[in-house]
């Protein structure tokens, strides 16, 4: 009834929100007599703010289509390369065949970036794909919207993430890649390479985990904290519902996104009535570059997605509650996951020092779990002064960061010569490799 009751909001509100949009253009267009008349400026800021804030907020699109590689422009291409009900994989292809004068881009590492499935969608790590672009061959999960996907298509749960990206990782080929997983992912990521690994598959060459749950038990934030608050029958009554009639997924229960999008704003109410008044100010001094740079965020910050009501239920328990994975009590598909079964990955681990989401310690518990791993190959970086979107994203993540996740992928890549049996190159081949970076 809930999701029935926002949607019916949303309607009644949609007429003010284009009559607000719509004041906003007339009011501050240099060819309108309307802006010209005494107190323009301040009516057509009052409208833009209204129409922001009572709108829709359709998924962005990535909008990458040029990278700088030496100073010259390499013209990106967005394609799907697999899809599956629920995800869609992206490469971002590089072509350089007419840029003279560039360095070889077809021996550089594979990296797949997987997207957190967790209220926003994955054009939230534009700003990671883009700095890994000139680097590296780039892959990413564009997870689906649940309420756009069929109730034909069946239930998505955390077992069926952990198949996704074994088979992403297969379908990619795992001689030569690299997975990075943001915030949520890192469990699941895991989960797959442990498997993949316990069953002689061949696995990634490195694993980067950036600021992810593995054990919440480590140093609980907020978040952490109201998933052990409540038994798991209070988030199945108080945030699951049914998507209405007027959504392809009619009939699916999701945890939908307007409720993820609320909790998101409840948790810096005032940091967000702040950002509004300062673009509202904006507006009226004509600072358009401040304005458009809050329009950007928001369009970002409040596009949020419907997450598949077993997967989230599922990940509450798993990951929040039960602390399965660090207990080593997890079984996906009736296999136990044993993160000791990795010896041929390399893993570094990522966290902000100020991070309110997944606190410090919860990331780098990986390396307590994946004893297979030799110390040569784990790296663990904590980055002072950092929140939790500020180690993939922004100028922490590009100039602190990135060089670093760089520098590791490229110490355990495979240098032109591909392994045999899926094995990395010699440690003392790749200890050499690090030394010359």
């Amino acid at each position: 009834m809930l999701y029935q009751m926002h949607e019916l909001g949303r309607a009644w509100m949609a007429p003010f929100t284009y009559w607000a949009d719509a004041n906003a253009r007339m009011f501050s267009a240099g060819d309108s007599w309307l802006s010209s008349i005494p107190g323009a400026s301040r009516i057509a800021a009052g409208n833009e703010l209204l129409h922001r804030i009572g709108k829709d907020y359709e998924k962005p699109a990535f909008g990458i289509h040029a990278v700088k590689v030496a100073g010259h422009d390499v013209p990106v291409i967005e394609k799907v390369v697999a899809e599956k009900p629920f995800c869609r994989l992206l490469r971002f292809k590089r072509y350089t065949d007419d840029v003279a004068n560039i360095k070889d881009m077809k021996s550089d590492p594979t990296v797949l970036v997987v997207a957190p499935l967790s209220g926003h969608h994955a054009t939230l790590l534009r700003d990671t794909v883009r700095t890994l672009l000139p680097d590296h061959k780039v892959y990413v999960t564009d997870w689906i919207d649940a309420r756009m996907v069929p109730k034909e298509s069946g239930t998505f749960s955390l077992d069926d993430y952990v198949g996704y990206i074994e088979d992403f990782i297969r379908k990619i080929g795992a001689d030569d890649l690299h997975v990075i997983s943001v915030c949520q992912p890192t469990v699941p990521v895991l989960a797959a390479v442990s498997l993949m690994a316990a069953r002689g598959e061949q696995t990634p060459r490195s694993l980067v985990m950036m600021g992810g749950p593995i054990d919440t038990r480590e140093s609980p934030t907020a978040v952490n904290n109201l998933a052990t608050q409540k038994p798991l029958w209070w988030f199945e009554a108080n945030v699951i519902h049914t998507v209405p009639a007027n959504y392809p997924g009619s009939g699916r229960l999701v945890y939908p996104g307007f409720l993820q999008h609320a909790g998101f704003m409840a948790m810096n109410p005032e940091r967000h009535f702040e950002s509004h008044w300062d673009f509202y100010r904006d507006l009226l001094k004509g600072d358009l570059e401040d304005a458009e740079s809050h329009r950007r965020f928001y369009d970002e910050y409040n596009a949020v997605l419907d997450m598949p009501a077993r997967y989230y239920l599922d990940t509450v328990r798993i990951a929040f509650q039960e602390h399965l994975l660090p207990r080593g009590l997890w079984d996906v598909g009736g296999e136990r996951v044993k993160p000791s079964a990795i010896r041929d990955t390399a893993l570094m681990t990522i966290e902000g020092e100020l991070d309110d989401i997944s606190g410090e310690g919860q990331t780098r518990a990986a390396h307590k779990l994946c004893t297979g791993v030799a110390e040569d190959d784990r790296e663990h970086l904590t980055v002072k002064g950092a929140g939790h979107y500020g180690i993939f994203s922004g100028r922490r993540w590009r100039e602190q960061v990135y060089p670093q996740v760089r520098d590791f992928i490229a110490a355990h890549a495979a240098s032109g010569a591909k392994p045999t049996a899926g094995k990395r190159p010699p440690k003392v081949a790749r200890k050499a490799l690090r030394a010359t970076r």
